[in-house]
């Protein structure tokens, strides 16, 4: 049981302004304290704080002490780390939501107190992932998609009010305030905790992989499924491999062409071939003082795209004036401040005598960074601009894959000509159909927007315009944004290139980017075009961003708006104009283009701290439509067996207050036979609900329309829509199809069907299940249903050649058992075909990392590793994952 903290004698005392703190002596504990990356300083302060020897033991306290002994030990070595917070946004919160009131149920049931279940780590879910870019170009269009999104989400809604009143210590945000992760960087971020006295480093984990955004302003945060961060909501400490830390050092200054986009595609690249998973990445060196706090955070935004766990910024006094700018309390950055002094967590990047060690040192001159976009299928597939032309042509020749399109040389001339409002217009490759100014990553930073608005401006004066087909939109990431925007003046040159502000959120980003024009559609797929989508989001892997632009590539906010006017991704702006000016004279990019310096001298005049007062300031009150909605009231939920938004889930039917036992997988049928790099997107229910799905025909079947579907997003409050649309993903690329299609084959009948279907049959059959699957399975953003529709779907286990950190916690955590291939080895080379029967024994005392044996019925057998990687993890699986844990542990 818990114990009294062994470190109660580090405790000092700190007084700031005649009031007193306390805080732990981090420096006290080692001579050696200070050659520690800042990072694993405040996994150290964590372990140091919450010592009780039984969740956080001293050897976790040792372990981080001797970090730079124990971070490149083989296999790693385990510590408890405790969170600070825990951050949710609504497609992930949801069903954070459901648990909590389904485990009071379930506490119900076992003769336990519902009451208990709790969020016990203060907890923020902001609503931002619901609405969708279904207007644009109008100046009524960001009404229109938030009553819509009130519209077709009212039951989520009145569901997440009822669990802002119903479970203690949770704060939601409601919608139309702002992208999660901005919202916490401007207004949730804490930096330093003050509770009851006790200073301590903020620290946070989210359920959406880019809560990573927050180390820009020094925060250590990363995502975790959507299971573990309940697990954390619940009191319990993150077990984790102790992490190596590449140092990033970045020297000289970005050209006044380059923008903090450029910068992060290119580190991005750069740290994705280095190899960076399951790793911390330390920013360092004099460069990153000519670097905002605003572009830090982009650069850590991106975070899971190159891989790494964190791209960790230590605070610095720009932090410190950061929160100055974004109105926080001048009393509160003081004692930030004074207590980051204290334990050594305040840095100089200027200084190199506190430089720490690091595993490994990496380099970057700013002054190398060029205009850049990423894509077509990738974010770290980095381009420069200047040979984008080249580039996209050799892609659309290239062979079927992550740089190529397959097509045939006689192809290659397509056009279309379509009628769009009685105007003929021609798509050919390379067409750009979607212009999206969006997401976290760039809305956040006032330099890409407002350069954004400034090349607007010019534009318009220019007398360029973009093509009324092409559907381009504004969606900032609060309402900061709109404010600096529209007191610059540059919000009126934005509408008229039809860049109106149509919503706050994610939108096209996550693939909420609403319906093509039906001429545009048809134009496509009648021609089988290659058309594009540009937008300044973090993803864009295939499928994501809309089923019609095959090609969709990342770029700043002035690339955004500079590839819209041309309409075209091919075009060259070194030798090409954008377009023509009234009186014929060509207008070319450069002619236009904002230097960093004018940028920066707009930002100083208008983004100011009564602007982000204004804004925060009645942030929590939501809008009209927010105000009038009314919720249930009470502790447990009263669920609607009508609701096709919010259902109880099964996870707990059956449950005992004793463990199961572990019973052995005998004669498994392969569900899917998969390659590498398997994304989330691939595996998780995400945009749109295609109407000749095993969903669509769910929801029809309880008479809804296709226009009354809505996403797999706003419904991931119910398990039986959210089942029928894992690895539902039109470009899932199984091997038993042999071409991209949500399908898999039923192997007794030799039947092709939809994979939910063929699940089913099995299931019926009482087959059950595995899948056979490549490298980097589960790359991607960390959600939740990649894990629990699986589960859902029957599998029992997955041998792959290597998982993704993330994706790999959240089989664990759902009972679900990671097996790995040794290492040189796969499917292909044990000749194994997928149609085989699997026999796997997992012993009663099985422990991390075991080898173990998979029997095939042809009488072969191979070896696997067990990727339990911590004891924590053999626990969960025992329990039948983290949430019954959870339960028994409250029980007890």
């Amino acid at each position: 049981m818990a114990g009294t903290n062994p470190y109660a004698g580090y405790l000092k005392k700190l007084s700031v302004d005649g009031i007193d703190h306390k805080y732990y002596d981090l420096p006290a504990l080692n001579s050696n304290y200070h050659l520690l990356p800042f990072s694993i300083r405040v996994l150290l302060e964590s372990a140091v704080r919450n010592c009780d020897n039984f969740q956080v033991k001293e050897q976790d306290v040792d372990t981080i002490l001797a970090w730079q002994q124990n971070q490149s030990l083989e296999g790693g070595v385990e510590v408890a780390f405790k969170p600070a917070r825990v951050i949710l946004q609504d497609f992930t919160g949801v069903p954070a939501v459901v648990d909590f009131a389904a485990m009071r149920d379930a506490m119900k049931m076992l003769g336990g107190d519902p009451d208990k279940i709790n969020p016990i780590c203060p907890s923020d879910l902001v609503i931002d992932h619901s609405v969708q870019a279904d207007f644009v170009r109008t100046n009524d269009a960001l009404q229109k998609n938030q009553d819509l999104e009130f519209e077709r989400n009212k039951e989520r809604f009145m569901f997440l009010k009822w669990g802002a009143k119903a479970f203690r210590n949770m704060l939601i945000v409601p919608p139309g305030s702002g992208i999660v992760h901005q919202v916490n960087l401007e207004y949730l971020a804490r930096v330093v905790f003050n509770e009851d006295g006790m200073l301590y480093p903020d620290s946070v984990v989210g359920t959406d992989s880019h809560t990573t955004m927050i180390n820009g302003l020094g925060i250590l945060g990363w995502g975790v499924g959507g299971i573990e961060a309940e697990a954390v909501m619940l009191g319990q400490a993150i077990s984790m491999l102790l992490p190596k830390v590449i140092g990033y050092k970045i020297t000289g200054r970005l050209s006044q062409y380059a923008t903090s986009t450029d910068l992060v595609l290119t580190i991005t690249k750069h740290l994705r071939q280095l190899g960076v998973v399951g790793k911390f990445v330390e920013f360092f060196g004099p460069g990153v003082s000519e670097l905002s706090i605003a572009d830090r955070a982009t650069i850590s935004n991106m975070c899971p795209e190159y891989g790494a766990t964190v791209g960790f910024f230590p605070v610095d006094s720009m932090s410190l004036s950061y929160l100055r700018q974004t109105n926080r309390d001048e009393k509160k950055v003081k004692i930030i401040e004074e207590y980051l002094r204290k334990v050594k967590m305040l840095r100089n990047y200027s200084d190199p005598s506190e430089d720490p060690v690091f595993s490994e040192v990496v380099t970057l001159d700013l002054a190398t960074v060029v205009s850049s976009v990423s894509g077509p299928k990738r974010p770290h597939d980095r381009v420069s601009v200047s040979d984008m032309p080249a580039d996209f042509s050799q892609c659309l020749i290239n062979k079927v894959g992550f740089k190529g399109f397959g097509l045939s040389s006689d192809k290659l001339g397509a056009s279309a000509p379509f009628i769009f409002d009685n105007q003929e217009y021609v798509l050919r490759h390379g067409s750009v159909v979607i212009a999206a100014i969006t997401s976290c990553t760039n809305t956040s930073n006032p330099s890409v927007m407002l350069g954004a608005g400034i090349l607007a401006k010019k534009a318009v004066e220019s007398g360029l315009s973009v093509a009324p087909y092409i559907k381009t939109s504004l969606s900032p990431g609060s309402g900061v944004v709109t404010y600096y925007l529209q007191e610059s003046g540059v919000i009126p040159y934005l509408t008229t290139l039809g860049f109106d502000v149509v919503g706050y959120g994610c939108m096209t980003c996550i693939g909420n980017s609403g319906p093509l024009a039906d001429s545009v559609v048809e134009a496509i797929e009648k021609n089988d075009l290659v058309c594009c989508g540009v937008l300044s989001g973090n993803r864009n892997f295939e499928g994501r961003i809309h089923p019609n632009t095959r090609a969709n590539y990342l770029a700043s906010p002035l690339l955004v708006i500079a590839y819209a006017i041309a309409g075209r991704i091919d075009i060259d702006f070194e030798t090409e104009p954008l377009g023509h000016d009234p009186n014929g004279k060509p207008v070319y990019l450069k002619e236009i283009w904002p230097l960093r310096k004018e940028i920066q001298e707009v930002e100083q005049k208008y983004v100011i701290p009564a602007m982000f007062r204004e804004v925060y300031n009645k942030i929590e009150t939501g809008s009209q439509n927010w105000v009038n909605l009314v919720a249930p009231e009470g502790k447990l939920y009263p669920w609607d067996s009508n609701s096709t938004y919010i259902k109880h889930p099964p996870f707990f039917e059956g449950m005992t207050k004793e463990l199961p036992p572990i019973n052995p997988i005998v004669n498994a049928r392969v569900l899917l036979n998969l390659g590498d790099s398997v994304t989330t997107d691939h595996i998780s229910p995400a945009g749109s609900i295609a109407r000749n799905s095993p969903a669509a025909r769910y929801l029809s079947a309880r008479g809804l329309t296709p226009r009354e579907f809505n996403s797999y997003g706003s419904r991931r409050g119910n398990d039986a829509v959210m089942a029928r649309g894992t690895f539902a993903n039109i470009r899932l690329l199984n091997k038993f199809i042999g071409h991209a299609a949500p399908k898999t084959v039923h192997i007794p009948s030799g039947e092709t069907m939809d994979v939910f279907d063929a699940a089913e049959r099995y299931k019926q059959e009482g087959t059950p299940l595995i899948a056979l699957v490549g490298k980097d399975y589960g790359s991607g953003s960390s959600r939740d249903w990649a894990a629990k529709g699986p589960y859902l779907l029957g599998l029992k286990a997955v041998i792959a050649e290597s998982y993704e950190r993330i994706h790999r916690s959240n089989l664990v955590g759902m009972g679900i058992v990671p097996l790995q291939f040794l290492p040189g080895e796969t499917a292909e080379s044990l000749g194994l075909t997928g149609k085989e029967l699997y026999t796997i024994t997992i012993p009663e005392d099985c422990h991390p990392l075991q080898q173990l044996t998979v029997q095939v019925d042809d009488g072969r057998s191979f070896q696997v590793l067990l990727r339990f990687d911590t004891e924590v993890d053999v626990t969960y699986f025992k329990h039948g994952g983290i949430l019954n844990y959870m339960i028994r542990k409250m029980l007890n």
